[in-house]
């Protein structure tokens, strides 16, 4: 399957202080920068760590969304020429950013890369999406914000990518079961996950041990790689056990509930690429119930990782 991202880079001032970013879906994407750089530096970065990010998926053609011709060129065009003269241009001058180039170069032997031309600032949505995360990356260093509050992204989402091409069939979860109206199954005899599960409807127990296995990630009692935050929507609607609806900030808090195991727990399937997870849970203080919905959403051709869209707590009386 291709994967495909966009690149971009900006600078304040050019030179001046610098920032890049390459961006796939709201869940994939990495940004960085200097307190000093060109524009150009940006674009050739963004693409450089884009190539590194995906080394251990070589074997996945990758298509790069670029809104700089000196960007395409160089790497499609000029390279292979510049190689062969030292890297030094036809007039004899040292080609610019060369150590850019000499890394590019190297990323991309033995790869199936293309590029792509997009017009900047004309509301393609990959494109405006890293052109965004690279100018407030700019504005950081310009700042002088601190190393660990730097914008940086979560980086390349090993799940990130998969999917086919516009009009193919989507591999998903519960699409061998989406044409019953009650797709449902308990395991009302011990922990999420325990494999103690009584079927009362048609989704078979593995699918059920995923979804629980999901759950407790976000719970923080899970044991699979990432934190709770890398699995939330980014547009997720939370509602606390005194029926509000959460503030961003405030979700995680709401959400967690480490050393919890859900018991009880019913997953129906909503359709191919959701579902709906209803559990009890026994804190040390208080007993809830809860409620999840999980999506996948088509992320520009390829389908994107499981994340919690709708969480609700409500306290048992």
């Amino acid at each position: 399957m291709t994967i495909i991202a966009a690149a971009d880079g900006s600078a304040l001032g050019n030179p001046g202080p610098a920032g890049w970013a390459w961006y796939i879906d709201p869940t994939s994407w990495r940004a960085g920068g200097w307190a000093h750089g060109t524009n150009n530096m940006g674009e050739l970065t963004a693409v450089l760590d884009l190539l590194r990010s995906t080394r251990h998926r070589a074997d996945e053609p990758l298509k790069v969304l670029c809104d700089s011709q000196y960007v395409i060129n160089s790497v499609t065009k000029w390279m292979p020429g510049w190689k062969k003269k030292g890297w030094k241009k036809r007039d004899g001058k040292p080609v610019l950013n060369v150590e850019i180039m000499k890394a590019l170069d190297e990323e991309l032997a033995g790869r199936d890369v293309s590029f792509e031309w997009v017009k900047g600032h004309a509301g393609h949505e990959l494109n405006e999406a890293a052109d965004e995360r690279a100018r407030a990356m700019a504005a950081a260093y310009q700042s002088g914000m601190a190393a660990d509050d730097l914008p940086a992204g979560p980086g390349f989402r090993d799940d990130a990518g998969y999917g086919t091409e516009a009009g193919d069939e989507e591999p998903d979860l519960f699409s061998a079961w989406a044409s019953s109206d009650d797709l449902t199954a308990d395991s009302a005899a011990g922990p999420a996950g325990s494999g103690d599960t009584t079927g009362s409807g048609d989704v078979p127990e593995h699918l059920v041990t995923e979804a629980s296995s999901r759950e407790a990630t976000v719970l923080g009692c899970g044991n699979t790689a990432g934190g709770p935050g890398e699995s939330l929507h980014p547009d997720l609607v939370c509602v606390d056990r005194r029926g509000a609806t959460a503030a961003p900030e405030s979700v995680l808090s709401i959400v967690e509930a480490a050393g919890c195991e859900p018991r009880e727990l019913r997953v129906t399937a909503l359709g191919a690429h959701a579902y709906h997870v209803s559990y009890r849970l026994e804190e040390t203080s208080t007993v809830t119930r809860r409620s999840s919905v999980w999506v996948r959403e088509d992320q520009h051709h390829d389908m994107g990782p499981w994340l919690l869209r709708y969480h609700q707590v409500t306290a048992e009386v």
